[in-house]
């Protein structure tokens, strides 16, 4: 009698573990899945803030994620590929539209995480114009850029073709050394003109403006979008679903930006921003658009 009860224990505890092992160890949250999580990104102050934020957000759910900073191309190719298995950072239509492209079959997108995105070029608010076509009778002059191959970059290539700009150029660098140089400018009162894009910090810390454009060479507003790898919604569920859900405004990512800019930490600007933002935070965390 002694063993019958010992096995029907031991059949017992084996269908538990069992169960749980097929419900991919379950919480009271739903199932998490693969709890290994890695996010790449851009290193442009935005996708710093975007990045850090979701980390954040992930990492309270149960999740230990990684955020793995890389090149435009490489980002994109890292998720399409599976090496990593998601990004907040793809700017469409217009600055990412090649990369979009090129990986789309390969990809979900989860659709805009934040509206109202601009690329342009930037001045200074006491700057003598308003028009990119203004440009064009002060020769001679450059514009500040980030990477090479960005899209703000392109498109602020193609303007100086489209607006016949003649003796401008576009020094391409990287977005902390425009950041920098745009800082020395503004403290010593010089004129400047450089690659932006909204949301940034910089026009919370500067007076600054954007060029009107007519002719259209930086497209029309842009959004920013969260792309997935294939089967992360089977392997990762619940990161699925909160991904998906993930959208904030302008001003909430400017508000974790300047924070950095001044000085504390991106896990710390994120923890702070998640803190204050519970009430936004727990939409992302509920059930997904797409199971609704």
């Amino acid at each position: 009698m002694k063993n019958k009860w010992r096995v029907l224990v031991l059949a017992l505890s084996l269908a538990l573990v069992l169960a749980a092992c097929g419900n991919g160890g379950s919480s009271e949250d739903g199932d998490l899945g693969k709890k290994d999580i890695n996010l790449s990104y851009v290193e442009w102050d935005s996708e710093i803030a975007s990045t850090h934020v979701m980390q954040k957000v992930l990492e309270d759910e149960g999740y230990n994620v990684e955020i793995t900073p890389l090149d435009n191309a490489v980002m994109w190719e890292s998720v399409s590929s599976g090496e990593t298995d998601a990004m907040v950072s793809a700017w469409l239509p217009g600055t990412h539209g090649d990369l979009y492209k090129k990986h789309k079959k390969k990809l979900d997108d989860l659709g805009p995480n934040l509206e109202g995105a601009k690329i342009g070029l930037v001045v200074n608010k006491d700057f003598d114009g308003d028009s990119i076509a203004d440009l064009k009778d002060q020769a001679g002059k450059k514009i500040i850029g980030i990477e090479p191959g960005a899209g703000v970059v392109k498109a602020s290539e193609k303007a100086v073709k489209d607006y016949k700009l003649d003796g401008w150029k576009v020094e391409t660098s990287s977005s902390g050394a425009m950041a920098t140089t745009l800082g020395q400018s503004m403290k010593k009162g010089d004129d400047i003109v450089v690659t932006g894009w909204s949301p940034h910090w910089k026009f919370q810390k500067y007076d600054l403006k954007y060029l009107k454009d007519p002719k259209g060479s930086f497209g029309k507003a842009e959004h920013i979008n969260t792309m997935a790898r294939k089967d992360l919604k089977k392997d990762s569920p619940k990161a699925y679903e909160t991904l998906d859900n993930f959208n904030w405004t302008t001003k909430d990512m400017e508000s974790v930006m300047l924070d950095i800019q001044d000085g504390t930490s991106p896990k710390k600007a994120a923890e702070k921003w998640v803190d204050d933002n519970q009430d936004k935070v727990k939409e992302w965390t509920k059930k997904s658009k797409s199971d609704k």
